[in-house]
C-alpha cells in the first residue's frame, strides 16, 4: 500500500512489517539529520566515539585542529569494522586490526603493508584508495554532532528550523554555555517498533492513567507520612506524573514542520522543581536578570526531533531511540551536566534519569508494558488502523509552526505525514514539509 498515513489514523503495518523496517533505514534514517553523538564524548585529539544509524556503522574522531569527522566505520580493504569500541582514542592514526593498513584520523589512506605487491593493479583507480570514507554531511550545533547519510537532501537549517530553540535553550541553562555528557547512557531494551517510543513522548493522556500504579503510589505513600514539609526529591520528580488532564491541556503543545513538536509550550511537568542555591545568582552573572528569567522560565517538557531523539532541556537529559528490528528497539538514556552550575543540578538529573528512565524504574516499566501490550494487541486483524485524531482539525496543515492545546495529538500527526512523505520519496530525493 502507498498510503500508511490518512490524516487522522495510521496502518497497523507501519509497527509490524518487517520490510517496511528495511526500507526506513534509507527512505527516513540516511534522508533525515540523525544525532549521533556530542562532542563532550571526544574532547582530546584522537578520540573517538562510535554509532549506528541507518543499520551503518560510523564514528567521529576528533582532529589536531579541534574539529570532528565523521567517518564510516569500516576499512576500505576486506571491509572490517576498524574501531569496535564505543569510545576510546585512535592515538596518531587509525589502524585495522585485520590486515594493518592505516588511515589518517581523517580516513585518508596512511600506509599498505608491503604496498609494492598492489604495482600491478593500479591501486589509485580503486575504491580502496579512497580511505575510511567521510559521512555526507556533518553538523556539529552546539556540540550536537548530526548527520545526514544521503549525499542530497534538505540542509540542517532547513531541516529543523525553530526547533533548534530547544537544544540553544538546554545548553544556555550553563552560565558558561557549555554542556557535558556525563558517563555512558543507560540502555533499556524494548520489544516494540520504535515508533511507538516516538508517538509515546508527545502523548500527554496516558501519565495519570498508566503510571498511576507507580507514579500515583509514590505519591500516596509520600501523603501517608503525614509531612507536610517539603517533599524528597524522587517524590518532586515523580509527582507531575499525576497531573492532570487540564494542566497537560493547559501546557501546550508546539508543532514544527519536518516532523519535529514539543510538549510544554506554557508549563510543564519540569516547571515546579525545588530553587538550586546559587544557581540564579550564577545565572544573571552570565546573562542578566532579564535572559536568565527567560531561559530559565521556558521549561519545556519533551521535545521530540525527527525521525528518533527526545530532548528534556529543563533536566538535562536526551534520549535516543535506536531500531533494532520492527520488533525490538534500545532507548539510550545520556545524561549532562550544566558546566559551571553546582552541583546539585546534576544530583537531580541523574537522579531523574535513574528514577525515570532506567530499565529498574518503576515509571519505565508502566510503558514497555503498554508498547508491548500495543505490539500483540495490532497483530488482530479486526481493525486495520490506529487511531491519532484527538483534537484534529479539519484541513490541518503541518507546513508551519503551530501551537495547540496540549492533549492534542497534532504531534504524533505532524511526525507520521514527514514519515509518509519520506517513504513515499522516489530514490534520491527528499520530501519535507
Amino acid at each position: 500500500m502507498d498510503n500508511y498515513f490518512n490524516g487522522k489514523e495510521v496502518h497497523r503495518t507501519l509497527f509490524l512489517d518487517p520490510s517496511l523496517f528495511e526500507r526506513e533505514q534509507q527512505q527516513v534514517f540516511a534522508a533525515s539529520w540523525c544525532y549521533l553523538g556530542h562532542e563532550s564524548l571526544v574532547p582530546e585529539t584522537g578520540d573517538f566515539f562510535t554509532g549506528d544509524i541507518a543499520g551503518q556503522p560510523l564514528a567521529m574522531v576528533r582532529q589536531k585542529n579541534g574539529e570532528i569527522v565523521v567517518l564510516h566505520n569500516r576499512c576500505p580493504h576486506k571491509g572490517v569494522k576498524v574501531l569496535a569500541e564505543t569510545q576510546g582514542n585512535v592515538g596518531r592514526f587509525i589502524r585495522c586490526p585485520y590486515h594493518a593498513w592505516t588511515f589518517k584520523t581523517d580516513g585518508q589512506l596512511l600506509s599498505i603493508p608491503v604496498k609494492k605487491e598492489y604495482d600491478d593493479c593500479d591501486l589509485s583507480s580503486c575504491a580502496a584508495h579512497k580511505g575510511m570514507q567521510p559521512v555526507a554531511a556533518v553538523e556539529n550545533y552546539r556540540g550536537f554532532v548530526f548527520v545526514r547519510l544521503k549525499e542530497q537532501g534538505v540542509g540542517f537549517n532547513e531541516f529543523f528550523g525553530d526547533s533548534l530553540s530547544t537544544l540553544d535553550n538546554m545548553v544556555m541553562r550553563s552560565p558558561q554555555g557549555q554542556l557535558r555528557a556525563i558517563g555512558q547512557p543507560l540502555l533499556h531494551r524494548h520489544r516494540c517498533n520504535w515508533k511507538m517510543v516516538v508517538d509515546n513522548q508527545t502523548d500527554t493522556c496516558h501519565p495519570m492513567v498508566a503510571h498511576e500504579s507507580s507514579a500515583g503510589e509514590a505519591i500516596r505513600l509520600w501523603k501517608e507520612t503525614g509531612h507536610d514539609g517539603q517533599p524528597p526529591m524522587a517524590v518532586e520528580l515523580f509527582s507531575p506524573f499525576m497531573a492532570s488532564y487540564e494542566f497537560f491541556s493547559a501546557m501546550g503543545i508546539r508543532t514544527w514542520p519536518n516532523g519535529h513538536g514539543h510538549t510544554g509550550v506554557s508549563n510543564s511537568i519540569h516547571k515546579a522543581y525545588s530553587s538550586i542555591p546559587g544557581y540564579w545568582e550564577l545565572m544573571v552573572e552570565s546573562y542578566g536578570e532579564t535572559q536568565a528569567a527567560a531561559i530559565l522560565d521556558d521549561t519545556r517538557h519533551n521535545t521530540v526531533y525527527f525521525p528518533n531523539l527526545m530532548v528534556k532541556g529543563p533536566i538535562q537529559t536526551l534520549r535516543v531511540i535506536r531500531p533494532i528490528s520492527a520488533s525490538e528497539t534500545v532507548v539510550e538514556s545520556w545524561i549532562f551536566e550544566l558546566v559551571g552550575a553546582p552541583v546539585q543540578l546534576l544530583e537531580r538529573t541523574v537522579q531523574y534519569n535513574n528514577l525515570i528512565n532506567s530499565p529498574c524504574s518503576m515509571v519505565a516499566h508502566d510503558d514497555v508494558e503498554m508498547y508491548e501490550r500495543a505490539m500483540d494487541g495490532l497483530r488482530s486483524q479486526a481493525n486495520d488502523w490506529v487511531n491519532v485524531a484527538r483534537l484534529f482539525e479539519p484541513g490541518e496543515s503541518h507546513e508551519q509552526t503551530q501551537v495547540v492545546s496540549g492533549t492534542s495529538e497534532r504531534a504524533m500527526r505532524n511526525f507520521y505525514n514527514t514519515w509518509q512523505q519520506l517513504m513515499q520519496a522516489q530514490d534520491g530525493s527528499t520530501a519535507h514539509g
